[in-house]
């Protein structure tokens, strides 16, 4: 191991000597990637940052003798670097790239990389050859915002390192892989925003086409359980991230008409950037996920297959979630970045009631499973579970029926999730009850109940219910997050903490073009001071209020209760009119069209 971390600290000094030279060179050379509109940057930006990775991992491959010991994994690497290369410099057909990857792809199951994912042999050789390519051009892809790519790889490459522990230390792949890492983060700190040289499609290439490598066929039963689902989830949950934002691309571009293989500022990073985070929150969140994934990788390789299934279904529903959320981002009628930032949240292309509704019902039929499933994992262990395990599959479908027409009889499907409130959950309470209470009552009526165990379905009915809750308020859970982030907008203070004032406050925002950054709410009763209201403080009362107009610390002021006394309001207008402070209010009124004018 300590072999292992000086290979990687050389490879990262190297690197961070030989990237100014790269970016050196591809500008006396003109090898610049120049803003354009479908790109994100706003600077000419030379490439060829991938060549330094590269010199840096096959000059060290050499020096600490490890080239011939692993020379099928140092060509074909090379070789995806040269497509790259040639692309950067030349423009190649989209066509002409995967066929050559596809080569190269095969060059390495010819070798006996492979993923070993099925028995079949020429079920797991295409498999492979999707896999490799396929990962390889989702780095490629991912390469659309500073230090992006680059953090993924070593967030990857890190994961793999905890996944595959001391076993896979002692194979040549390690000395690789602490190569590439190496390299990267040297790179790495170049490419932190405002990035001063990017990797190209060289690097890009490079390194997913190593990560993809690495993942193939690596050992999955020293030092953990040994399972089919460890083999599949390390690889599938590591680098999930680069796949998860390919799957969405390759969705939103065919759903909206456009062509995937034509870039574009629709990526997850540039939708996080669209509704209100800066270019480095939008990285650390991805990178953040990333970790996520990889830690879920991780821990399925030391766990027990049957808890794996269940924690690898929850973050794969949970990163499902996050892909609705981000699939209805507004980003394919901007023009600029600046008008980017400004959109909010639109309709999504195929937003059609109907199919929405489709998607709910098979949404909630995978968590009735899992909470179901779950339900039997905390009530059965060891031999316990193996008895009962055919109860659970004998009763799994009626009970994901049951509970799906309870869902829909109980008016559950008719609300929208943006605007969850606690009336909601009253529905949602009432649908576990009837879904759990028929359920009971169906196997009562087959089977009179023989076996099964009472504890289980209300084990059942209190995850069910916190799952479906959890669901339909993560839109706005991501939404207040994402808020709360935010830098920059509009700074807005709201008068009054009611739920007339919150009301007035999400209307606003909702409504409002523009972004806002909520400071706090006002409120004159002091016993209010300091407690958090709908998540934000109570920063004080009236005084409060004028101090920071006066100090320009707030651009809006929202009136979301009526001031009583005229002559305060005539004064706060006054103030607000003197520092340039804009002041609203939301009046709110019936009235009868009937009436007589």
């Amino acid at each position: 191991m300590i072999r292992i971390s000086m290979v990687c600290v050389a490879a990262f000094f190297v690197s961070l000597a030989l990237v100014p030279i790269s970016r050196y060179l591809a500008r006396r050379f003109g090898y610049i990637a120049m803003p354009t509109k479908d790109r994100w940057h706003t600077q000419a930006t030379p490439t060829m940052g991938g060549v330094a990775i590269a010199i840096t991992v096959f000059g060290l491959a050499l020096v600490f003798g490890q080239s011939e010991t692993m020379w099928v994994l140092l060509v074909s690497a090379g070789l995806m670097f040269c497509i790259g290369f040639i692309d950067d410099i030349s423009s190649l057909k989209p066509s002409t790239k995967l066929a050559a990857e596809l080569a190269i792809a095969a060059l390495l199951v010819f070798f006996g990389y492979r993923l070993e994912w099925v028995e079949s042999l020429t079920g797991d050789t295409l498999l492979t050859l999707i896999w490799i390519v396929g990962i390889t051009n989702a780095f490629n892809l991912l390469d659309n915002m500073d230090g992006l790519c680059a953090g993924i790889a070593l967030i990857a490459g890190v994961s793999l390192f905890l996944a595959y522990g001391g076993s896979f230390v002692q194979q040549p792949e390690a000395v690789y892989l602490a190569l590439v890492l190496g390299a990267a983060a040297g790179f790495l700190v170049y490419n932190i925003h405002p990035a001063s040289v990017f990797l190209g499609d060289s690097g890009s290439l490079f390194l997913g086409a190593s990560l993809a490598i690495l993942s193939l066929g690596l050992d999955a039963s020293n030092g953990s359980q040994a399972n089919v689902l460890g083999v599949v989830a390390v690889p599938a949950f590591v680098l999930l991230i680069p796949i998860f934002d390919t799957t969405l691309v390759t969705f939103s571009r065919l759903l909206s008409g456009r062509d995937p293989a034509v870039g574009g500022r629709d990526h997850s990073s540039h939708r996080l950037v669209a509704i209100g985070l800066s270019e480095r929150a939008a990285v650390v969140v991805l990178w953040s996920l990333a970790a996520m994934g990889g830690a879920v990788g991780v821990v399925t390789r030391y766990i027990s297959p049957e808890w794996s299934v269940l924690l690898g279904a929850l973050f794969l529903i949970a990163m499902g979630l996050f892909a609705v959320y981000l699939s209805q981002v507004g980003v394919y009628d901007d023009v600029n970045s600046e008008t980017l930032r400004g959109q909010g949240l639109t309709p999504l292309v195929v937003n059609f009631v109907y199919r929405r509704r489709i998607v709910e019902v098979m949404l909630d039929a995978c968590l009735i499973a899992v909470a179901y499933y779950a339900a039997y994992r905390l009530r059965f262990e060891g031999d316990g579970w193996s008895s009962n395990f055919q109860l659970f599959l004998q009763s799994l479908p009626l009970v994901v029926g049951a509970q799906v027409l309870a869902l829909t009889v109980a008016g559950s499907y008719r609300g929208v999730w943006r605007h969850f409130t606690l009336i909601d959950g009253v529905v949602f309470t009432k649908s576990v009850l009837l879904g759990t209470a028929s359920s009971v009552l169906a196997l009562l009526f087959l089977y009179r109940f023989e076996d099964y165990s009472r504890t289980v379905f209300l084990i059942y009915a209190l995850l069910l219910l916190l799952l479906l809750v959890g669901s339909r308020c993560s839109f706005r859970l991501i939404s207040e997050l994402i808020r709360r982030r935010r830098r920059s907008g509009n700074r807005l203070l709201v008068y009054g903490s009611d739920d007339d004032s919150v009301l007035a406050y999400r209307s606003m925002v909702d409504q409002a073009r523009a972004d806002y950054r909520m400071l706090g709410f006002i409120d004159d009763d002091r016993e209010l001071h300091g407690r958090r209201v709908h998540g934000y403080s109570v920063l004080g009362g009236s005084e409060r209020m004028h101090m920071l107009i006066r100090s320009q610390d707030v651009d809006t002021v929202l009136l979301g209760t009526s001031i009583e006394d005229q002559g305060r309001v005539a004064e706060l207008k006054r103030l607000c009119s003197d520092y340039s402070v804009s002041l609203c209010r939301m009046d709110i009124g019936v009235r009868n069209l009937l009436d007589k004018q």
